[in-house]
């Protein structure tokens, strides 16, 4: 079959398009937004990629197109599909109807951390030799690829709330049908599809209807809006996951429980205790008994979070958790999650994909517990829509208190004031209009010892690598 993906740079189509490749079909496809690491993973499979989305790039011997949920009504390859009576489908109806029945899937959903945790539990199972299909949402550091069919029986999905497609209004996570969910967290988000929190609550809750009672549940127990959703009713066995007794919520009802007594005496069925402040290495406890200790690269309370979510999952498919506990320490991540970029003159830049105020507040307190006093200078693209609308603007600048200096890339279609962020930072801030200016305004800021860290969720004008390149005197700012 001859397969034609709209949106297929896009790190969810991009992996459909990997996936359809490994089963034989010929693929092609069309995007707007063409940037690493996601197009260099399609030029490495042999991917044939067009710039823009011109009717004119679906051929006559395309048997499917497979259309991303970026495209809306009014897109002219859209609208030629239609008038064409092409046959047509969504990246997500499309890997459950081709690749997902007969697996044994395990989903992970939340509003953070859904690629770590993707990345991290397929590591487990393969380090347990289950050899597991995977489709994440970034080109995983220990597989060089965002999705492999795998020869296992477990499929592990990174598991998307944001809607299917301009057909079809549903969670992308509806389609999938796991045995096994991690709900990682639950907030404000994807302003443009949902009108409140509410919204959201009612499409994880429909996830939680597709979970079978022999499956499980992993739930993070500190998390209030997710116990809310339990709430709504829960037919499957439930484990939590937490660090802070003082945040768990009430267990309630929530799926069958073996010994209610023996879960009673602790807070959440697995936490951690830390041995190093930045999270870079902490003992696992399930069920109160200490499983072994985790030492490993990856920073912060949240990848401990997520460490936990991928461990108890794992432990829910049958895999000997304490057995893979030493396969944490070689664990790489993902791209674009504070990765290490390169390093000149005493000045560390890093590419991270945070794009809520969330998610930046626990990636920079990961940070600054690892590098101390030193200064931390972050670089912002407000981009995702959400930050365009000015969803997350008020608790933008709270979230970046632990930045010593923030520039800001103040892009003319910002829905809203950057410079009042600006003026409300602990730290020195400025707003630029352009990279250019960008990197300009870094290069007059930063000095020997200082971690520059570039945060967005798109391509940001290639600037990460572009002042690395002038930190070195090897490009032009």
């Amino acid at each position: 079959m001859k397969i034609h993906i709209l949106g297929i740079a896009g790190t969810f189509m991009g992996g459909v398009a990997a996936l359809a490749r490994e089963l034989g079909h010929e693929v092609e496809g069309s995007d707007q937004a063409v940037y690493p690491p996601m197009s260099t993973q399609l030029e490495r499979l042999g991917i044939a990629l067009r710039q823009g989305y011109r009717p004119e790039h679906i051929g006559a011997g395309v048997d499917e197109v497979v259309i991303g949920n970026a495209l809306s009504r009014g897109n002219a390859a859209v609208e030629r599909v239609l008038d064409d009576g092409r046959r047509y489908t969504s990246g997500a109806q499309w890997l459950s109807e081709h690749v997902l029945p007969g697996r044994e899937v395990l989903a992970v959903a939340g509003t953070h951390g859904k690629t770590t945790t993707t990345t991290i539990l397929t590591w487990l199972l393969q380090a347990a030799g289950r050899e597991p299909g995977f489709l994440i949402g970034g080109v995983a550091e220990d597989f060089g690829v965002s999705a492999r069919v795998g020869g296992g029986r477990e499929f592990v999905v990174e598991a998307d709330e944001y809607d299917t497609a301009f057909f079809d209004k549903r969670s992308k996570f509806v389609h999938y049908r796991p045995a096994v969910a991690i709900l990682n967290n639950l907030e404000y988000d994807h302003a443009d599809i949902f009108p409140d929190v509410a919204a959201i609550q009612r499409q994880f809750h429909h996830l939680v209807r597709t979970v079978p009672r022999r499956g499980r549940l992993i739930v993070n127990g500190e998390d209030a809006r997710l116990a809310e959703v339990l709430a709504m009713g829960c037919w499957t066995p439930v484990d939590t996951f937490g660090l802070d007794p003082s945040l768990a919520q009430p267990r309630g009802a929530h799926g069958d429980r073996a010994d209610e007594r023996a879960a009673a005496r602790t807070a959440f069925d697995w936490t951690a205790r830390l041995l190093a402040e930045d999270g870079s290495a902490f003992v696992v406890i399930h069920a109160g008994a200490e499983v072994g200790e985790v030492h490993w690269p990856l920073l912060g309370r949240h990848n401990v979070m997520n460490a936990l979510a991928a461990l108890a999952a794992a432990h829910a498919v049958g895999a000997d958790v304490a057995a893979l506990l030493p396969a944490l320490a070689r664990f790489r991540s993902v791209k674009r999650r504070l990765e290490v970029i390169g390093e000149h003159g005493g000045v560390v830049v890093y590419d991270d994909f945070a794009h809520h105020p969330t998610a930046i507040a626990t990636t920079l307190a990961g940070l600054r517990a690892k590098v101390g006093d030193a200064r931390i200078v972050v670089a912002m693209e407000p981009r995702s829509n959400s930050m365009r609308l000015g969803a997350h603007a008020e608790a933008l600048a709270p979230s970046l208190a632990l930045a010593d200096a923030v520039v800001f890339l103040h892009r003319p279609e910002l829905a809203w004031d950057a410079g009042k962020v600006v003026a409300a930072l602990r730290g020195e801030g400025v707003a630029v209009a352009d990279a250019d200016a960008l990197i300009a305004a870094l290069r007059a800021r930063v000095r020997a010892g200082d971690h520059v860290v570039f945060m967005s969720n798109g391509g940001f004008d290639g600037a990460p690598r572009r002042f690395l390149a002038a930190l070195r005197g090897a490009g032009a700012a």
